[in-house]
């Protein structure tokens, strides 16, 4: 079976890669191999590969920039998903597309079901519940939104990384403590996605994140206490809670943004996730 993904540089997608199983082809395809914006680039891949599968890894991602580039944030999220949305249904082409728990506001304090409201603060979580709701409109059978949160990897730019680096450069940090949810490590959120790939039936919205809770600051806490422990940090700093109003940014977070899995693979929990990521960085 041929599987496009999209967005090859990406952390989900070179853990899609890492993980594929072995009776999947996966062709991985960059901005160089296809321009997800230009229906007839989307149209000669589709030609080329003949995928049974389109996992749409790509996206918007940059959140505060966001908030100053509208226009490409819904460009990729929205406009080019709705192209991917057409062409997976004209070709009868399963379609998995990544999605974020910014698409909800972070005023529940339970965690977020796939029937909740969604009531997106800020331009990229708006962007990305444009892109949801194309594929409801274009692709309703056959495909999936798979909503996740808070997603590293020991590959690419992401959270654990940032921290590791500042921890070595500086004497002590402050880090938001009332913004609530879930690390993700995106290799568990591939292996999730290729069991999706082979459902006879699809849900139209499946929710998946490491299992338990965390702050930012609880994140970069045990960032360090488990780099440290593992000898990837020769000392310890002083970290900081302070609250989203001592660290303003562009875009406006939700406050909680937990969400509530569905039809899980045997899961971990984001601490044990954490030590493997950490254990595999040089």
């Amino acid at each position: 079976m041929n599987v496009l993904i999209i967005g090859k540089n990406g952390q989900v997608a070179w853990e899609l890669q890492q993980t594929c199983p072995s009776h999947i082809t996966a062709h991985a395809y960059g901005r160089n191999e296809i321009n997800i914006t230009d229906p007839q680039s989307i149209e000669r891949v589709i030609k080329q590969l003949n995928p049974a599968v389109i996992i749409n890894a790509s996206a918007y991602t940059a959140v505060d920039k966001a908030e100053s580039e509208q226009d490409e944030a819904y460009l990729i999220n929205a406009t080019a998903v709705e192209l991917l949305a057409k062409a997976a249904t004209k070709h009868s082409i399963r379609l998995l597309h990544i999605s974020t728990d910014f698409v909800f506001d972070g005023t529940k304090n339970t965690p977020y079901t796939v029937d909740d409201k969604t009531n997106p603060i800020n331009v990229y979580g708006a962007s990305k519940l444009a892109g949801e709701q194309a594929i409801k409109a274009h692709c309703p059978v056959n495909s999936a939104i798979v909503r996740t949160s808070w997603v590293y990897s020991s590959h690419g730019n992401n959270f654990v990384k940032t921290m590791l680096r500042l921890m070595a450069e500086k004497e002590q940090l402050s880090v938001v403590c009332d913004q609530v949810g879930c690390p993700t490590n995106a290799k568990g959120l591939a292996q999730y996605l290729w069991q999706l790939t082979e459902l006879p039936k699809l849900d139209e919205i499946y929710h998946y994140s490491d299992l338990g809770v965390a702050s930012w600051y609880d994140f970069a806490v045990a960032i360090q206490d488990i780099a440290f422990e593992q000898d990837k940090l020769k000392k310890k700093i002083l970290i900081k809670p302070i609250p989203s109003s001592g660290y303003p940014t562009p875009a406006k977070r939700p406050i909680f943004s937990l969400i509530q899995q569905t039809q899980c693979i045997p899961n971990k929990h984001w601490r044990e996730r954490l030590c493997s990521v950490i254990h595999f960085l040089k």
